[in-house]
């Protein structure tokens, strides 16, 4: 019986005027927010899909789709809390997660902390198992531009 699984998700959202910047469960002040169907929480998302790609369990569409008006303006945790009690149910818990965001603006160093601990608390893992970093487009494509945010996630899931 295997022992492990590992996942990985990705998710990426223009930001738009009107909205509000919601990364990792954090309110994050900026002038712009990322434009989707529920919170466009793009931490979250990922790492949503990151658990579903462990479990073997499709992805946040098959899931949540951006199509059914029940997830409209929906807090993308409720989609990570959902998903956890598929994989508690199909016997796994996390080990940990890393996540990495990539954003031009706004400056993500002072969330990045607030992050963790959400993160941390919606797995159910130790807070030093919860890893949120955040690097820089460096002026390259739509990340670099400040047009979008993206964030990648890896989660390593284990027999409970």
């Amino acid at each position: 019986m295997t022992a492990f699984r590992i996942g990985q998700g990705y998710d990426i959202h223009p930001l738009a005027r009107g909205r509000r910047l919601v990364l990792g469960g954090v309110d994050i002040p900026h002038d712009r927010g990322l434009a989707g169907h529920s919170d466009a929480d793009a931490v979250l998302h990922a790492v949503t899909d990151a658990l579903l790609g462990a479990i073997g369990a499709g992805d946040i569409g098959g899931h949540f789709s951006d199509r059914d008006p029940r997830h409209r303006d929906r807090p993308s945790r409720d989609f990570v809390l959902e998903t956890m009690a598929m994989v508690r149910a199909r016997g796994w818990r996390v080990g940990n997660v890393d996540v990495t965001v990539h954003a031009e603006a706004p400056k993500l160093a002072p969330h990045l902390d607030a992050m963790r601990a959400i993160l941390a608390e919606l797995l159910g893992v130790a807070p030093d198992a919860a890893n949120v970093k955040a690097t820089r487009g460096e002026g390259l494509g739509a990340i670099g531009r400040a047009e979008g945010i993206a964030a990648q996630a890896v989660v390593l899931l284990e027999r409970a």
